[in-house]
């Protein structure tokens, strides 16, 4: 007599069953995820078919807030490719800079490698520190980089960095750049440390033959959950840059020569109230993140092959 293949509902909750103790340790981070991280953007998702000004009752109104988005705003249209163009600029460039100083710093002693770890990783724990650009680019004479070119004779007056639309952009990638040293150092680093040195000496028996193969098909393949990590954190920081546009550009920006999403989603929901609009512009932000992230971990996969 066959006995009858348990179903799908009966394995799940004997897995359930065996893994209480970890569910219930998961708990408290879970309830407090879902309650202010899906729960909001799934909020933020249905709030961007209404028409909701914070004093009246939402009204729905379809797709009128992406189609206004898309084709009646122009200001978001130049945030969008201010955006992007943070995105594929800062994104990349900062997360390969981010492994590349990981790698060379994981070669020195130990105690190199702690001061340089700190001295790579400080600019992005100090606050404001990015406030000391407003020194270097001062539109007078006084500034650091008008004082600079004054000197060798190559401008005769002071330029006006942060209030020129042909500047002003270029000057925010730079200093997010700078501050792009962060979390994601800091896991490439912890990943560098705990790759196996067995498996260096067994890809030399195989063939490995110098350090650019090692990287290739060891290192890299040994730190992918580390790559991800620093990925999503990288991917993040380029498309949410808003803090430092505002402090050294203003805001709005001249022309809106450094406004982005993030800026132009903070002035409908935290200065005019159009919170279904600035729910739209969340979300056409959050399907921009996500599909980056997907893209990215396909890209992750290929590693080593």
């Amino acid at each position: 007599m066959h006995t009858r293949p348990a179903g799908r509902w009966s394995l799940l909750k004997r897995d359930l069953y065996l893994s209480r103790h970890y569910y219930v340790l998961m708990a408290p981070f879970m309830l407090i995820f879902f309650m202010f991280t899906v729960i909001p953007v799934g909020i933020s998702l249905g709030l961007s078919f209404f028409h909701f000004n914070m004093l009246e009752l939402p009204r729905f109104i379809g797709w009128q807030n992406y189609s206004r988005l898309f084709l009646g705003d122009d200001v978001f249209l130049i945030a969008l490719k201010n955006t992007l163009l943070f995105a594929v600029i800062t994104g990349p460039v900062s997360y390969i800079a981010c492994f590349l100083f990981a790698w060379i710093i994981n070669e020195l002693s130990p105690k190199i490698r702690a001061v340089m770890t700190l001295v790579f990783y400080a600019p992005s724990i100090s606050g404001n520190v990015f406030f000391i650009w407003l020194i270097i680019f001062s539109g007078d004479s006084y500034g650091y980089m008008n004082g600079f070119l004054m000197r060798l004779g190559v401008t005769l007056e002071p330029i006006q960095w942060l209030a020129d639309e042909r500047y002003v952009l270029a000057i925010v990638i730079i200093v997010q750049l700078w501050l792009s040293l962060g979390t994601s150092f800091l896991a490439f680093i912890a990943g560098l440390q705990t790759i196996d040195r067995s498996l260096v000496e067994a890809g030399t028996v195989d063939g490995i033959k110098n350090r650019w193969q090692e990287l290739w098909y060891i290192t890299l393949p040994s730190m992918r959950p580390q790559l991800m990590f620093g990925a999503v954190m990288q991917i993040t920081a380029s498309f949410a840059v808003a803090e430092i546009s505002i402090a050294l550009a203003g805001f709005p920006s001249v022309n809106y020569a450094a406004h982005t999403v993030v800026t132009h989603l903070m002035d409908f929901g935290t200065i005019r109230f159009e919170m279904g609009y600035a729910s739209a512009i969340a979300t056409v932000l959050f399907a921009l993140m996500l599909g980056t992230n997907v893209l990215t971990q396909k890209m992750l996969r290929k590693i080593g092959e």
